[in-house]
């Protein structure tokens, strides 16, 4: 396998920023992971999927590896369970209608989340209620300095909010190649997040499943957030932050109407979707850029936009949240 020279980058992230990789190659297979590996510089790999959850800020000095490893088995059932294998280069939203068409149930609240599998125990993806680390059974990842297998049940992945041992303490040392899932036999349908309940309602589709849900959360998310073939932008770009009980008490004295959820810890996780557009940043543009009309969460390049045009976007509406709200925005999006 050989390396491509000083790659463009613009058709492999949804942000559609303009970058180039030093060097550039596809991925496969792990044994062609591990060829590749041996040929790169550890401390300089960028390793990429569907390219929606990071923004360039300039070109990447180093190693791009893009992962193309596919394919979806059904490893083993129990009673209870089927456990189902995929490639860390699959797309996730195929995953889950995969899923929805053979009734493994479990999933169907992450329906239209861009990406690929690999990227989803990155950060635990999660969505109307659910999280990866609800499903997630193991994942396969190769060490990038020794080039072997290793096998990560669900403790050793350390999920937390949007958070995993692969954005913390493993981060640049592992290269997740396959993760496998947990689906449930018997449906345990969560329709209690955000809207779902109103649009299946809407829908009229009658009786409760997991195509409904999974139609119902298409629909939502539609009609929020920008297609990335469209609209240049790597969906939500900052976390929800949580905050205490009593700062948050306070706030609803000043803003009747904030939006919180509690997280079980003593703790109210704040829409930051609802702090952005309260701060007046919903519909914002600046030349080519901007803050989506329809979704707050989402920041925005309309076409010819800089990562640094962005970047310096989304450090001014973190400043204005401080300031308004006492509340310190964390983003979601990886920034290179």
């Amino acid at each position: 396998m050989s390396f491509i020279y000083n790659q463009p980058l613009k058709s492999l992230n949804t942000f559609g920023i303009e970058a180039k990789a030093t060097r550039f190659a596809v991925f496969g297979s792990v044994a062609t992971l591990v060829d590749l590996l041996k040929q790169a510089t550890p401390e300089t790999i960028l390793i990429l999927g569907g390219g929606s959850n990071l923004l360039f800020t300039k070109d990447f000095e180093g190693t791009v590896l893009k992962n193309e490893i596919t394919g979806i088995t059904l490893e083993k059932e129990t009673t209870d369970h089927y456990f189902l294998k995929a490639g860390a280069g699959e797309v996730w939203h195929k995953l889950v209608m995969h899923c929805v068409a053979h009734n493994y149930q479990g999933i169907e609240n992450l329906a239209l989340i861009p990406g690929c599998v690999g990227a989803a125990p990155m950060q635990n993806i999660g969505a109307y209620g659910v999280e990866l680390k609800d499903i997630f059974h193991e994942l396969e990842a190769v060490e990038i300095s020794t080039g072997r297998l290793h096998v990560f049940d669900l403790k050793a992945c350390a999920f937390g909010y949007r958070e995993s041992a692969f954005k913390n303490e493993l981060k640049n040392k592992f290269i997740i190649t396959s993760v496998t899932l947990r689906l449930n036999k018997k449906p345990v349908y969560n329709t209690s997040y955000g809207n779902i309940a109103a649009q299946l309602e809407a829908d009229e589709t009658g009786e409760l499943s997991m195509r409904a849900i999974a139609n119902a959360v298409i629909a939502i998310r539609s009609s929020k957030l920008p297609d990335p073939e469209k609209i240049g932008n790597a969906g939500s770009f900052f976390k929800n932050p949580e905050i205490g009980l009593e700062q948050f008490s306070e706030l609803k004295k000043v803003y009747p109407n904030i939006v919180g959820h509690e997280t079980g810890s003593s703790k109210m996780k704040v829409a930051a979707g609802w702090l952005i557009e309260q701060a007046g940043w919903k519909g914002k543009t600046f030349d080519n850029y901007g803050v989506h009309k329809n979704q707050a969460l989402v920041l925005v390049n309309y076409g010819g936009a800089s990562g640094k045009d962005i970047l310096e976007l989304s450090q001014k509406i973190i400043v204005s949240i401080r300031s308004q709200f006492n509340i310190e925005l964390v983003r979601e999006v990886n920034i290179y």
